[in-house]
């Protein structure tokens, strides 16, 4: 999942770009609000978190801009005032959630992911494809419908790191469908990314062992020039 953070706070910002990724999010930063309504309109995010109070545009102008837009991504906003009427302002102009500073980061988190849940079209908790599943809460692969037969590939499972299970999510979130390298790039590494574009292969190729590992039925099957796409063989 990938989300874009506007703080111009770059030690708050910092810190929280470690704790997101730590969870699982890719995350573009940027630090005021002329860059964030930027990125904003050429980037695909899945959430937003947007401070108030930044440089050259404040958050609520950067939001205004966006609805006015018709860009629906989910917004959260972050600000050091606690007033009612900046939170009227804020959901007045679009925003889905408000979070004033201090917080826990737990909160955010919880706030993130109650918030990403409220798009139009419902993420399931567990992606299910074949044989296997993958849970969006824990980051682990594992079978579905263990056997108990006590064999060890019953219990077998994976937690994946950050960006395998990034790329694994993207491959079960559009089964049967080309992904393109690019894609992969874009929208995981992001727009400043220095990693190299064979770091998809990389990726793919750890994948394909562990799959192979639960249920050897399902791979992700290369097109030269192409993509990747998640498939299984028929019964």
């Amino acid at each position: 999942m990938r989300l874009l953070l506007a703080e111009d706070e770059k030690e708050l910002s910092n810190a929280l770009t470690a704790i997101l990724k730590h969870n699982n999010y890719s995350v573009d930063a940027v630090y005021n609000g002329a860059d964030a309504l930027d990125w904003a309109l050429s980037g695909q995010y899945d959430g937003m978190i947007l401070d108030i109070m930044m440089p050259r545009k404040n958050g609520l102008e950067v939001l205004q801009e966006l609805r006015a837009r018709g860009n629906g991504t989910p917004v959260l906003m972050l600000t050091a005032k606690a007033e009612v009427e900046d939170r009227i302002s804020g959901l007045d102009l679009g925003a889905d959630d408000y979070l004033p500073k201090p917080f826990a980061m737990g909160e955010l988190l919880a706030r993130l992911r109650a918030m990403t849940r409220r798009k139009a079209e419902f993420a399931p908790n567990r992606l299910v494809f074949g044989k296997i599943q993958l849970d969006r809460a824990s980051f682990e692969l594992s079978a579905v419908n263990a056997a108990a037969d006590g064999s060890d590939q019953a219990h077998l499972t994976f937690r994946l790191a950050n960006k395998e299970f990034q790329v694994l999510e993207m491959l079960m979130s559009n089964p049967d469908r080309l992904i393109s390298t690019e894609q992969f790039m874009e929208r995981i590494w992001g727009f400043d990314a220095e990693a190299e574009i064979n770091v998809v292969w990389v990726y793919i190729s750890n994948l394909r062992k562990k799959l192979a590992a639960l249920d050897p039925r399902v791979t992700i099957r290369a097109s030269r020039g192409a993509g990747y796409m998640l498939e299984k063989a028929d019964d």
